[in-house]
């Protein structure tokens, strides 16, 4: 493996993890699509900035795009406040005017200049080691490297500092504010961080995979634990192995680099949609399948207790008859009288079936609920 393609895996990881500390925090808040926006509108930031300075390398484009991020949310909610029209459709609104008015100031004032949209969307990591980060005469690796480490590592200070008040923010604002703490000034913090992160892995991987990798994993990691703390260290762990995965099927396919990271993250959600231990969609059949399986058992106690020992109907306590008063076919019968025999409801008796004393509470339970 050589050096580059070494600084290529490290850059995304570094940007992976950059991406889902503030990414938990969106996804609690239920603020996935606000990523979007911001990274689509802070366009506009970079911009001016960069009309301000005359220079790409200047630190001052991140602070313009940090502030052209705070002021989309402040005019998404500006927009909400009206009653208009919902949150969703506010962010459909307000980031397609901002971007593109900065789309426009490109075309039309930088058009000799190295800042155009596909580099904002799409990235190039595969360029991002030859852009590299000298002083002193010492190379300290690829500037985007270094770039997001400050940017990784401001984002876990900052959570570390108000890991408290985030995490009572986001799960309840009422009471946070009722002991003195500002869940709007969290807020513009929180998506102040965003808006840093957004503009300082532009130009390595482009918006496109930043929205990937600010809500993938976090919405994964959502999945798998009911925990904070997890939950960020998970989303963290899923991030930097979808880039490195990524980047591995990108060089096998020889495609893009971002897109195939990004494919990788769909696929670490898919797959725990589907297998996630309580939320996933198998373990949502089984629970399924079993409360209808000890439904039936219930079902089956009702019947029993309500014929149970009266004169004449004990023909309705035989299996053969279960399907036609229960309405259930014959395989469903047997397989609900094997499942109460199991579970110690139910005996066999003669030619038909008898409640033991765990199937009579069962059904006296089941009545009295229902009375």
């Amino acid at each position: 493996m050589s050096e580059p393609q070494i600084e290529i895996q490290l850059i995304a990881v570094v940007v992976a993890v950059a991406c889902s500390i503030p990414g938990v925090f969106l996804v609690l808040r239920r603020l996935s699509m606000a990523s979007d926006a911001i990274t689509h509108s802070v366009l506009l930031g970079i911009v001016l900035a960069f009309f301000a300075v005359e220079s790409l390398s200047s630190p001052l484009l991140i602070v313009g795009a940090a502030a052209t991020g705070l002021l989309t949310v402040y005019l998404v909610e500006v927009v909400t406040r009206t009653r208009l029209v919902r949150e969703d459709a506010a962010i459909g609104l307000v980031f397609p005017a901002l971007f593109s008015i900065g789309v426009i100031l490109i075309s039309r004032f930088a058009g000799d200049v190295h800042l155009d949209v596909d580099a904002v969307l799409l990235g190039e990591l595969a360029f991002a080691p030859f852009d590299r980060f000298e002083a002193f005469g010492w190379d300290f690796g690829p500037s985007a490297l270094v770039k997001m480490s400050v940017i990784l590592v401001l984002n876990a200070l900052c959570v570390a500092a108000f890991w408290k008040e985030l995490k009572l923010a986001t799960f309840d604002p009422a009471l946070a504010y009722a002991l003195g703490l500002s869940p709007a000034l969290l807020h513009y913090g929180l998506m102040g961080l965003v808006s840093v992160t957004a503009v300082g892995a532009f130009e390595a991987v482009g918006s496109i995979l930043v929205v990937a990798l600010m809500v993938g994993p976090p919405a994964t990691a959502y999945l798998l634990t009911d925990r904070l703390a997890a939950m960020v260290g998970l989303s963290a762990a899923l991030g930097a192995g979808g880039a490195i995965a990524g980047y591995w099927l990108a060089h096998a396919l020889d495609g893009s680099i971002a897109g195939a990271m990004a494919t990788v993250v769909g696929i670490e959600f898919l797959l725990a949609g589907l297998l996630a231990p309580r939320r996933g969609l198998v373990a949502a059949a089984r629970r399924h399948a079993a409360q209808r399986i000890r439904f039936a058992e219930t079902m089956l106690a009702v019947h029993l207790l309500h014929h149970e020992g009266v004169p004449g109907e004990a023909h309705e306590t035989q299996l053969e008859h279960l399907s036609a008063y229960l309405r259930w076919d014959d395989d469903f019968a047997r397989r609900i009288v094997r499942s109460a025999r199991r579970e110690g409801l139910v005996d066999d008796r003669g030619g038909g079936l008898e409640l033991t004393e765990r199937g009579r509470a069962t059904a006296a339970e089941a009545l009295a609920q229902t009375s």
